[in-house]
């Protein structure tokens, strides 16, 4: 938790700082100001007696004479658990609550959802304990949330990423795992998180070893996307590696502390959407969960960048962020600031190529 609880940033330098004042800040915070996207009454309504904030917002491209738009929307999804942390594990306790939030999404023309950091589940990993919390696990293919999203996909025409504790069948290995299920219904594939974190005492590879799917770029009908799960945000050349494969937008699904990363949070996908010439969607859970051996727990927000940023969610309520953006701003981007072209990976290739060696000497010029 964070030492100084508010509902969010934006809302309260909007209630203190003179109208002038506040658009110079938003400029410098946030960048090229995202219009508010008028979203259905239905769907406002809807949030409303559900309990969840609904928000959104668009990212413009300049028109061009070749291409046509290519404009898709996303949605973003933060809830707390529904269940205390001490009642018997209950996989699908979930499954209403998002349920009830992906509908609201489809009533705003939402073409991919994507849900925070195994979303199914409290994140115990700060307790250290194996049981009960590894009973959540299921399979990616098969596993009762995988089935659930299948039909929420096929039933919305919507690719749903479905970030889940996952039990690989054949050796009952755990990962943490998205799987990217497709409109058609259709398992795409999976995501597993390649960066585990290991601070102090909180220590994940006590449940999971880093993953082994690589950067995997999953082409969809409404454009190409990658799952960058949560610890990996630290690490440039993770969001790297998945732009190199194509990604034109990452999501990054998280269960984070506030007081810990919260400064970094806006910071790193911001820094990675502008060196990547692409969007990023950052997620993390809201609440607090108490554990009778806690060490740690999250509270959390959602925001979504592509070099300028739109504001976040609150910080303590459930709620969908709804952004539609025009895909061709990629390579308008690109065009403009060339960061790709510029880049000299060959030489960082072969200069990593060298650093990674046991007998590696740094180039150091002493007088």
């Amino acid at each position: 938790m964070s030492s100084c609880e508010f509902e969010s940033l934006e809302k309260s330098l909007e209630s203190h700082l003179p109208e002038a004042e506040l658009a110079e800040m938003k400029r410098i915070l946030y960048g090229k100001e995202t219009k508010k996207l008028a979203l259905p009454a239905c769907a406002v309504e809807a949030a409303f007696k559900r309990d969840f904030e609904l928000k959104g917002y668009s990212f413009e491209a300049a028109q061009e004479q070749l291409r046509m738009p290519r404009r898709i929307r996303v949605g973003l999804i933060q809830h707390r658990i529904v269940l205390p942390t001490d009642v018997p594990v209950v996989i699908n306790a979930m499954h209403n609550r998002v349920g009830e939030m992906v509908k609201v999404a489809a009533m705003c023309g939402v073409n991919i959802i994507c849900f925070q950091e195994t979303w199914t589940m409290p994140f115990a990993f700060c307790t250290r304990e194996k049981e009960p919390w590894t009973e959540f696990a299921e399979s990616a293919e098969e596993g009762n949330t995988t089935l659930f999203c299948q039909e929420l996909a096929k039933k919305y025409n919507m690719v749903v990423v479905s970030p889940i504790l996952e039990r690989e069948q054949l050796q009952s290995t755990l990962w943490n795992t998205a799987v990217v299920i497709s409109n058609s219904g259709n398992v795409l594939g999976k995501s597993r998180k390649n960066h585990i974190p290991r601070i102090g005492d909180f220590n994940e590879s006590t449940y999971y070893m880093e993953g082994n799917t690589g950067h995997t770029v999953f082409q969809t009908q409404f454009g190409k996307i990658a799952v960058n799960i949560c610890y990996g945000r630290h690490h440039p050349l993770n969001w790297f590696m998945y732009s190199m494969n194509g990604a034109e937008i990452i999501f990054n699904p998280s269960a984070t502390v506030g007081a810990l990363s919260e400064p970094m949070w806006p910071i790193e996908a911001r820094n990675a959407a502008i060196a990547n010439h692409c969007f990023t969607c950052a997620i993390n859970r809201v609440g607090t969960e108490l554990f009778k051996s806690e060490f740690t727990s999250g509270d959390g927000r959602k925001v979504m960048w592509l070099g300028s940023r739109t504001p976040g969610l609150s910080r303590t309520r459930d709620g969908l962020l709804v952004v539609e953006m025009d895909l061709n701003l990629n390579r308008q981007i690109s065009d403009k600031w060339s960061f790709k072209m510029t880049g000299r990976h060959a030489e960082y290739a072969e200069e990593l190529t060298k650093a990674v060696r046991h007998d590696f000497r740094p180039s150091i010029v002493k007088e």
